[in-house]
């Protein structure tokens, strides 16, 4: 080690800043953050500043530097872009055996600033010794995604029970493994989830049953290894109930997942995906869960939806930490509504971690705005796929010119669809993109209008997966594209990625024999519904 990680106590301590600039007033945020009283020196102090430090507790001196300043000072900041000033305050620093930073200098610096991962009580530093420290940044970027704002929380809540702990279970290592389960079971999952209440009813349970059973225990010699004990004896004979993750991957791209979504996914024993969940979000998974794949693609469902139920409720019931991977937002036309009735009537837990759905998604990496002040002042998502044989009878209430509509599903429909927009009374004029592998580095986008685009696709041959975007909005795309503008209305380049279901080459997981039946059970149950699901965002 270059140098040796310590952590500063420095609430209600005076800390001197040398410098009144944009420098300053990053250390100045850091410090503040920890508690510290604050001496900003310097002839001219930025108004940021001066917002920043508001507490009376600290102190702003307009005059130029000055040793007598550093009187009492627990560390000390030179932010000037002086170099002359700069060795001089960590001369005076060193005189007077105060820690002393000057910022962008490493070799007058008695400590480092690290890259800071804060749970408070929990913190992180990360330091690359003034070497590197953007990289710095980035691995603190990288974990931060990998440690949940729910860590701190967790702590705290140690720290409360710390001494009932310690009172009931007498032993050090007894103690030690109460905290391991209570941190990898159940207590540390509900605080995650935000069940901060159930957590601590948990722990409190967790607790007294540890303690009971070590009183009941007339061999001390054994009692550190005693785990909680069930309040019926029943219940012992039955495997704990898992927790089923139902999670949004978003549109493809991996950068796009949310912190809790990978978090979740690293954790889970089996992963039950769907057919529009890209191969770069799949590898985020933990490595060693079951991946199984339950896509369903327009008539090929490879496991119904009643089939997929069962399987999450079945493996969270052998005590299986379970992820339902959707492609987008599960709440936008995922059918997570579905699953989740499922879980709660079998009493099995859940989370749900949205994602950001692919009409977002194609609409911001397309450069075409779902609403503007100009163009449009709502929004509505509809599922494009109409089942065979079923009439259109819906058309007209799309035909708000002051609206964006959002087609899910409608590629295939394409031509049924315009035709029956026109007949209904929209302009064959009205401008429509097809975004095709939205956020993707395939992506690609065709415009037209209702009367061109049909003939437009046929030449082209966007492939699936790919929504419609049809709106006065969509005449925005050639001033604001701004993503992979070679791929923009070109013919595909790309191998692409959407699973065909079993035949596909990327699709060879194995699906046992119960979610065969279960799906040709569900598939039996599931020919009717309406012809188009529709979702309104005004």
């Amino acid at each position: 080690m270059n140098t040796f990680p310590l952590f500063f106590k420095l609430e209600d301590r005076k800390v001197l800043i040398v410098g009144g600039g944009e420098v300053a007033l990053r250390k100045a945020d850091l410090l503040s953050r920890a508690g510290a009283c604050i001496t900003i020196l310097a002839p001219d102090i930025s108004h940021e500043l001066q917002a920043l430090l508001t507490d009376s507790k600290h102190e702003f001196i307009y005059e130029n530097y000055n040793k007598t300043y550093m009187s009492g000072a627990r560390v000390i900041i030179a932010a000037t872009d002086d170099e002359t000033l700069n060795h001089q305050i960590h001369a005076d620093a060193t005189e007077l055996n105060i820690p002393v930073n000057v910022v962008d200098t490493p070799h007058l610096c008695d400590f480092i600033f690290p890259a800071i991962i804060d749970r408070n009580p929990i913190v992180i530093g990360i330091s690359s010794n003034g070497k590197a420290p953007v990289l710095a940044r980035l691995l603190r970027a990288r974990l931060e995604t990998l440690i949940p704002q729910g860590y701190g929380k967790l702590a705290k809540l140690a720290g409360d029970f710390r001494s009932e702990v310690k009172a009931k279970i007498p032993t050090l290592t007894g103690r030690r493994q109460f905290w391991e389960r209570a941190f990898e079971g159940q207590v540390s999952q509900l605080m995650f989830a935000g069940n901060e209440t159930e957590a601590i009813a948990q722990l409190k349970a967790d607790l007294d049953s540890t303690a009971a059973a070590i009183s009941k225990k007339s061999d001390d010699t054994d009692s550190d290894a005693i785990k909680p004990v069930a309040s019926n004896e029943s219940e012992k004979s039955l495997p704990a109930v898992g927790e089923v993750y139902i999670v949004g991957a978003g549109p493809g791209d991996p950068e796009l997942l949310t912190f809790k979504a990978l978090r979740l996914m690293q954790q889970a024993d089996v992963v039950f995906y769907d057919a529009l969940v890209s191969p770069q979000v799949l590898d985020l998974c933990r490595r060693d869960a079951d991946k199984v794949f339950v896509g369903k693609k327009r008539s090929n469902h490879t496991v119904a939806q009643l089939g997929i139920n069962e399987l999450l409720v079945n493996h969270a019931k052998q005590g299986r930490r379970v992820v339902r991977l959707k492609g987008g937002d599960p709440f936008i036309f995922g059918r997570g509504g579905e699953e989740i009735e499922s879980l709660r009537a079998h009493n099995v837990p859940y989370q749900v971690v949205p994602g950001i759905t692919a009409a977002n998604a194609a609409a911001s990496y397309a450069g075409i705005p779902l609403t503007h002040r100009d163009h449009s002042q709502s929004v509505r998502f509809v599922t494009g796929f109409l089942k065979a044989g079923a009439p259109n009878s819906n058309f007209e209430n799309f035909l708000n010119t002051d609206e964006t509509v959002v087609f899910y599903m409608g590629l295939h429909s394409l031509a049924r669809l315009t035709e029956g927009l026109v007949d209904a009374g929209r302009s064959s004029e009205t401008p429509i993109a097809i975004v095709s592998n939205a956020s993707m580095p395939n992506q690609q986008v065709l415009t037209g209008t209702l009367a061109t685009i049909v003939a437009k696709q046929e030449d082209a041959e966007l492939p699936t997966p790919a929504l419609l975007i049809m709106g006065d909005v969509v005449s925005l795309h050639h001033d604001l594209a701004w993503y992979n503008q070679q791929n923009q209305n070109s013919d595909p380049s790309d191998e692409n990625w959407l699973r065909e279901g079993t035949t596909g080459e990327t699709v060879k997981q194995s699906i046992d024999q119960q979610a065969h039946a279960l799906s040709m059970i569900a598939n039996l149950a599931t020919n009717s519904g309406d012809d188009l699901e529709q979702l309104i965002i005004d």
